[in-house]
């Protein structure tokens, strides 16, 4: 059994003001994306300035931090938001999905795409490689949060969490910045290194997190307020997977009849 190491969740506090790890993680997350996105747009020859990039990661940004809590409270939290609807605006609590980020991340580039005029799928394309290393960030900071506890085990590097019981748990959410971040970084970002037709790299992205997601879920206790959603097995996160898996294999198929 490993040793949870105890790391204070707020990083900095002056006074009253207190700012935690997680934030920092999500703007160093917007931060790499934008560095990404320098070298994809050398990559494709898009003679992005410093202004339209900075344009495209806050659209970007918008779709992840509004598509993200509004997912979290629609997908995770609806009965909390029906009995008070400020829940809504209650962002110290917590609580973002990366599915309703997703969500947010299409409907914000959508717009941006129409602004600048390049096809859509095009900048689907281009955003892609560039989400989950930032993914990878986030599962840090539920690690360091102790939330999204994985399910109890007795591997011999399960962990105690100081919110999840007496009983060492997985590290889910080191697997998953593991899998969904660098893993999944490694198979779109290389992919895309090279001319692919329009709509593949966001195909495969979609593929490859549904999947890789999915597998995911078996190491990760499932979300309090549902517990299974069938079958004794099927978690929330599984469920808004499928769809992703289902697109992603529709778009390569499509994709595949262009070569």
């Amino acid at each position: 059994m490993l040793t949870y190491p105890q790391i204070n969740a707020i990083a900095i506090q002056i006074g009253p003001i207190k700012i935690y790890w997680y934030g920092i993680l999500y703007l160093i997350s917007f931060a790499l994306a934008w560095f990404l996105a320098k070298l994809r747009a050398q990559k494709l020859n898009y003679h992005w300035n410093n202004e339209i990039i900075s344009d495209f990661i806050f659209y970007a940004a918008m779709g992840v931090l509004l598509g993200g809590r509004l997912g979290s409270v629609l997908f995770y939290n609806l009965s909390e938001f029906l009995h008070d609807p400020l829940f809504i605006f209650k962002i110290w609590l917590g609580g973002m999905s990366f599915h309703g980020g997703l969500l947010g991340v299409i409907i914000s580039l959508f717009y941006f795409s129409r602004k600048i005029k390049i096809p859509f799928l095009a900048i689907l394309d281009f955003t892609a490689p560039l989400v989950p290393l930032g993914l990878a960030l986030g599962r840090v900071g539920n690690f360091i949060n102790s939330e999204l506890l994985g399910r109890i085990t007795n591997v011999p590097w399960g962990m105690i969490f100081p919110n999840g019981g007496p009983l060492p748990r997985h590290p889910s959410q080191l697997y998953e910045s593991f899998a969904e971040g660098i893993l999944l970084f490694i198979i779109v970002w290389f992919y895309a290194a090279k001319p692919r037709p329009r709509g593949m790299v966001s195909a495969l992205f979609l593929c490859s997190y549904g999947v890789i997601r999915f597998i995911c879920e078996f190491f990760r206790e499932p979300d309090i307020q549902f517990g299974f959603i069938a079958f004794d097995w099927l978690t929330m996160g599984q469920l808004l997977s499928l769809p992703m898996i289902a697109i992603g294999i529709y778009m390569m198929i499509r994709g595949s009849r262009r070569l």
